[in-house]
């Protein structure tokens, strides 16, 4: 049972009237004995609580920063009318600050006898993951407002809530790039690529080497061959879910970043005919997604990913090299995305990149933090000094791993959240323009 407001007014009113008019017992007992027995008579009246009915309906997905909404019929199955306050409780990054989850929780509804409401409860997610609801709580009043029941109901309900992949914004310009090496657009990219397209008239400027001699003979003009890049070639997107990945840049762990990379080559290379899968690994596979078409890669890439969250524990290479090498197509290009800093790529990776490159192609994507640029180029004041050189040193090793990666034939592209995704796709396609894919 829960006391209201309005009873505690009449009391303290019925008190301070008691003492300063009757201050005897007999005066208390006049006032609290008719107080106490409509506070029993109400709580009687009020609907039962454990009686109510709750079904749940509304969204089931989300994608993060966006509003879903899931709605909660209350059913009323006794003959007394429900005056109610319904609170539907959800974890705390169901929205995206204290004061949203308080007023968009609770609810006041009156459901009389026999008949249903639905109430809405709207969320805005701050984190990946599944959010699964919590308990209802009900406090039902009484007619005179004076006490409650209160009880709670389990409705279980999940919103999976998805990757927001913002880097789709890229994904017109790079498909455009896409179709000029694809022999899609008027302009044709020559002499690049293995696979064969057509004849042309020859122009000056062009590659000699793309002189086709005998469709020369059979003509009078100079005929010259045109590329484009290969297709139905194979990638698999390696994601570091280790300790590395759970440093934050910025608003967001590592690991978002990298997904939005991700998120943004598959549907590149699927619009490209290269068929994509997806391996997540720290010390165990996270997640695994293989064999799907264009059609269905990217639901199935957003619906993996959405649960990963950042493991603090150090990646086994050598696990994710062989476990790489078992899901990985012949000749295929191996896309991972961890860190670059020194010592997890020297003790961890380096050692087993020779398993990775001897048959595959490696593109290796790291996510770099913009506040060291910003430290690099920090000058005027003595502790400003000393940041620059902080990022300086950072940035200078950075690049050395970058180099000796390098020499192994990796392809590294490091670069801030907002330009990694970009810059990755360019460095696929320029893998793709070149043949060496």
């Amino acid at each position: 049972m829960a006391i209201t407001g309005r009873t505690a007014l009449i009391a303290a009113v019925g008190a301070l009237a008691v003492g300063l008019l009757f201050p005897h017992w007999t005066g208390f007992l006049a006032v609290n004995l008719p107080l106490l027995l409509a506070i029993l008579c109400d709580v009687t009246l009020a609907a039962p609580v454990r009686k109510l009915l709750f079904t749940r309906s509304g969204d089931t997905t989300v994608r993060l920063g966006d509003r879903a909404e899931v709605h909660l019929t209350v059913t009323n199955p006794t003959r007394r009318t429900l005056r109610a306050d319904v609170r539907d409780a959800w974890p705390p990054s169901a929205w995206p600050s204290a004061t949203a989850a308080l007023t968009s929780s609770r609810h006041r509804v009156t459901v009389p006898a026999q008949h249903r409401r639905r109430l809405t409860t709207p969320l805005r997610p701050v984190r990946r993951g599944d959010r699964g609801s919590e308990r209802v709580t009900v406090r039902s009043y009484g007619p005179l407002g004076l006490a409650a029941r209160q009880g709670h109901h389990t409705v279980p309900w999940t919103v999976r809530v998805l990757p927001p992949f913002t880097s789709r914004k890229h994904l017109p310009a790079k498909l455009s790039r896409l179709r000029e090496l694809d022999g899609r657009a008027s302009a044709l990219t020559r002499g690049e690529g293995t696979e064969f397209d057509s004849l042309r008239e020859y122009v000056p400027g062009d590659d000699t080497r793309s002189i086709d001699w005998r469709a020369t003979a059979r003509q009078a003009d100079v005929a010259v061959r045109t590329w484009r890049p290969e297709r139905d070639r194979r990638l698999l997107v390696v994601l570091d879910t280790g300790r590395t990945s759970a440093g934050r840049v910025g608003d967001a762990p590592r690991l978002d970043a990298a997904m939005d990379a991700a998120l943004l080559l598959a549907a590149l290379a699927a619009r490209a005919g290269d068929r994509v899968g997806l391996l997540a690994y720290d010390r165990g596979v996270r997640a695994l997604v293989k064999g799907k078409n264009a059609h269905d890669l990217l639901p199935a890439l957003v619906t993996a990913m959405s649960p990963l969250e950042a493991s603090l524990v150090e990646t086994d290479a050598r696990g994710l090299a062989t476990t790489a090498l078992a899901h990985a197509a012949p000749r295929s290009l191996i896309v991972l995305l961890t860190s670059l800093d020194p010592a997890p790529v020297e003790e961890g990776l380096l050692p087993v990149l020779p398993l990775l490159t001897q048959r595959h192609k490696v593109l290796l994507g790291s996510v770099a933090d913009p506040r060291v640029q910003e430290m690099a180029t920090a000058r005027g004041r003595p502790d400003a000094v000393y940041q620059a050189a902080a990022g300086l040193r950072a940035q200078a090793a950075r690049e050395g791993t970058a180099e000796r990666l390098h020499r192994h034939g990796v392809t590294v592209v490091d670069a801030t959240p907002d330009e990694l995704p970009p810059a990755l796709a360019d460095a696929y396609l320029a893998l793709k323009a070149t043949g060496r894919l």
